[in-house]
C-alpha cells in the first residue's frame, strides 16, 4: 500500500513540474513574441521613443526572472520589484504628462512615493540576503 502511494505521489509531483515548466515556457515565448513585436514595429517606425526603450526593459525583466527560475527553482522577488518601478518610472514619464485637472500633483507625488518605497524594499531585501544568506 505504502508503494501504491508513493507511486501515485512520484507521478502527481511529475505532473505538477510538467504543467508548471510548460506554463513558464508559455510565458517567456509571450514576452519573446511581445518583445520582438514591439522592437518590430520601433524599427519600422524609424525611432524608438522612451515609452518603447522602457517597455523593452520591462520584457527584458520578465525575460531574466524567468531564466533565473530555470537555473535556481526559486523565483526573485527582487525582479518583480524592479518591474513595478520601471512600470511607476513609465507611466510617470509618459501618462503623467497628459494629466491636466489639478490633482496631477497628488498623483506625481503618489509615483514617486511608491517608487521610494519599492526602492527601499529592494535595499532591504539585498541587505538581508548578503546578511542572513538566500
Amino acid at each position: 500500500m505504502e508503494n501504491k502511494t508513493l507511486f501515485i505521489q512520484k507521478i502527481g509531483n511529475g505532473l505538477v513540474s510538467f504543467f508548471h515548466h510548460l506554463a513558464l515556457f508559455a510565458i517567456g515565448a509571450t514576452i519573446a513574441w511581445s518583445a520582438g513585436h514591439d522592437y518590430f514595429k520601433m524599427m519600422i517606425s524609424g525611432r524608438a521613443t522612451l515609452e518603447d526603450i522602457l517597455l523593452l526593459f520591462i520584457y527584458l525583466e520578465l525575460g531574466a526572472m524567468i531564466g533565473i527560475y530555470f537555473k535556481t527553482q526559486r523565483l526573485p522577488v527582487q525582479y518583480l520589484i524592479f518591474i513595478a518601478i520601471t512600470a511607476l518610472s513609465r507611466h510617470l514619464v509618459i501618462d503623467v504628462q497628459k494629466v491636466t485637472d489639478n490633482f496631477h500633483i497628488y498623483l506625481l507625488l503618489g509615483i514617486a512615493v511608491a517608487i521610494s518605497i519599492l526602492s527601499l524594499s529592494i535595499f532591504i531585501l539585498s541587505y538581508t540576503a548578503t546578511k542572513y544568506g538566500k
